[in-house]
């Protein structure tokens, strides 16, 4: 009989995790971290099998039908096997809920975010109109809509699959997603003095949501972004028909398959504004706050998940005589992602402690303008990153990780929307700069990067690390701070700032985890992925010929 190779296998992802479980152990009190460890234990189990299930059973996407057979217009669509499921897991363990009103405080956060970064992967993309739902819950509860918060916020946060509602983000126009300011959808007040939307909306995430919430411009209004209005729907009817909204078809999309995306045409759909009939954009800013901090989660989840199979693989793989994992130069390509993953791990949970401190009012004042910067910063980096992992970890595989079935092509697919949704790289890094604008941002981060390195910079071994992170944090400063606010050269380098930036803090937090790990578990991977990511250098900017970018970017024939 041929030779057949061993697939890559996955073990229970919470138990297997030791990043993940080292960090809970060191952040939560004990009596907290037993009263949530089922939930990581049963997520973790899931997450494995669910793993080879998938992979037995052939792919489906969501099912557009536009009518019945009588010729009624029904727009009817059938969602695949895993996302149904994925409702039901979402509801029952909180994945939502757990944010909000947690036995854990202000770190009901860590808790929620322990459960998605287990789940992501397995939720067939599911992740998205929950993060959107936390967006809403947020965004509601900040707006002071008490009729909205009571009609809504129960069914955001049920642990009932029967009562549990999901939430779209209606934004994108064929104007462009992330300028707002043209955007085309028109809010006119019917004779009854509701409110109904008319306009094209491009793309509509998880169009098969409960509620919605969309930008539209009150009719009378002026232009520009400023005139526009956050509003509430209820998209679809009790019997499950569209309330005065047609779907022109769903998204042909490059990864993200199993979830729902369409074009929609609003044809007076009736909706009620979330607030003042004007700055809907400020509106909804809680709510990119939100979703872009679970974007950073489920791209560490996404690294995680590649890296944990390319590890399996290493040592099932055999070539010239001995396994993949005991080859030098294999080695250092597991290492190097190993390192990378868990630098920017540890960024995103100290970016959601800080989020779960700013929402329960315990936060310090300066941890609001930190986490103002945060969280473009752990959401360019960790978007961007998710993709490069990804992409090296099909190598890992061989020709193997370019072949369908075995499920690899779709983790880079997938990665591949994390630098897109909720801000590409390039508008994320000149939002890190009007978070800049002012100082006390950048003060914050100084300050939070200094307590970090405090507690690492004793530890053996570490204290090269620490001194490496300060010489590369305080050459990033003294760049900023030669640039005027603003000049062209400030923004020409705002992506490698904002990359900087993140590096330079995620080394640090990465750091002083080493340092603990070292102490209390005498365990050294922390402390060696520390200074192997610090090695790998933190801060790419370069100064560059003013004319340079000019000239290339309009390089024709």
């Amino acid at each position: 009989m041929s030779f057949v190779q061993p697939a890559a296998e996955l073990g229970n992802q919470y138990r297997d995790d030791r990043v993940l479980r080292s960090y809970l152990k060191r952040t939560l009190a004990a009596d907290s971290l037993r009263m949530i460890e089922q939930d990581l234990h049963w997520l973790g189990e899931h997450a494995a099998v669910a793993w080879q299930r998938e992979l037995r059973r052939s792919r489906s996407e969501p099912v557009h039908t536009p009518w019945d057979p009588t010729g009624t217009r029904v727009d009817r669509i059938e969602l695949t096997p895993a996302w149904q499921e994925s409702r039901t897991i979402a509801a029952e363990r909180g994945l939502v809920a757990a944010a909000y009103g947690s036995p854990l405080g202000d770190q009901g956060r860590v808790h929620q975010f322990a459960m998605v970064y287990l789940h992501h992967v397995a939720s067939a993309i599911f992740t998205c109109p929950l993060a959107m739902t936390d967006g809403a819950a947020t965004c509601l509860t900040a707006s002071g809509n008490k009729r909205l918060i009571e009609r809504a916020l129960p069914h955001y946060l049920s642990r009932d699959p029967a009562t549990f509602w999901i939430s779209g983000q209606w934004m994108t126009e064929t104007t462009g997603g992330s300028d707002v300011s043209a955007t085309e959808t028109l809010a006119r007040a019917d004779e009854h003095g509701r409110w109904r939307l008319y306009g094209r909306k491009w793309f509509t995430s998880a169009v098969h949501a409960d509620t919605a919430l969309a930008l539209a411009r009150p009719e009378g209004a002026g232009p520009g972004a400023d005139a526009l209005a956050l509003f509430y729907l209820e998209p679809r009817r009790p019997d499950g028909l569209w309330r005065d909204i047609e779907i022109h078809r769903l998204k042909p999309k490059l990864g993200t398959r199993e979830l729902p995306s369409a074009e929609t045409q609003l044809k007076g759909a009736p909706a009620e504004p979330v607030g003042d009939l004007a700055h809907g954009v400020r509106s909804i800013a809680p709510m990119l706050n939100i979703t872009r901090c679970w974007n950073a989660v489920c791209a560490i989840a996404t690294m995680r998940r590649g890296i944990a199979l390319a590890r399996d693989y290493a040592n099932r793989r055999v070539v010239f005589g001995r396994p993949l994992a005991e080859q030098p130069l294999h080695q250092e390509t597991l290492a190097n992602l190993q390192a990378e993953f868990e630098a920017a791990f540890h960024l995103v949970f100290y970016t959601a402690e800080r989020l779960g401190q700013v929402q329960a009012g315990t936060a310090a004042p300066a941890q609001v303008p930190l986490l103002r910067l945060l969280t473009p910063l752990v959401k360019l980096w960790t978007g961007k990153l998710a993709v490069a992992i990804s992409s090296e970890v099909l190598e890992c595989f061989g020709g193997a990780g370019y072949i369908e079935d075995t499920g690899l092509p779709a983790l880079l697919r997938d990665a591949q929307v994390l630098p897109i949704w909720e801000g590409t790289t390039n508008v994320l890094s000149l939002d890190t700069l009007r978070a800049l604008r002012g100082g006390a941002a950048l003060d914050a981060w100084q300050e939070a990067q200094q307590a970090l390195l405090a507690e690492a910079e004793a530890s053996p071994g570490l204290a090269a690390a620490v001194r490496a992170v300060r010489d590369d944090s305080q050459w990033l400063l003294q760049w900023l701070q030669s640039h005027a606010p603003d000049s062209p050269g400030l923004e020409s380098g705002a992506r490698e700032l904002a990359l900087g930036l993140a590096r330079c803090l995620a080394a640090s937090a990465l750091l002083r985890h080493a340092a603990w790990s070292l102490r209390v578990e005498g365990d050294p991977r922390a402390a060696a992925a520390a200074r192997r990511f610090v090695a790998g250098g933190l801060v790419r900017l370069v100064e560059k010929h003013g004319d340079d970018a000019r000239i290339l970017a309009h390089d024709v024939a």
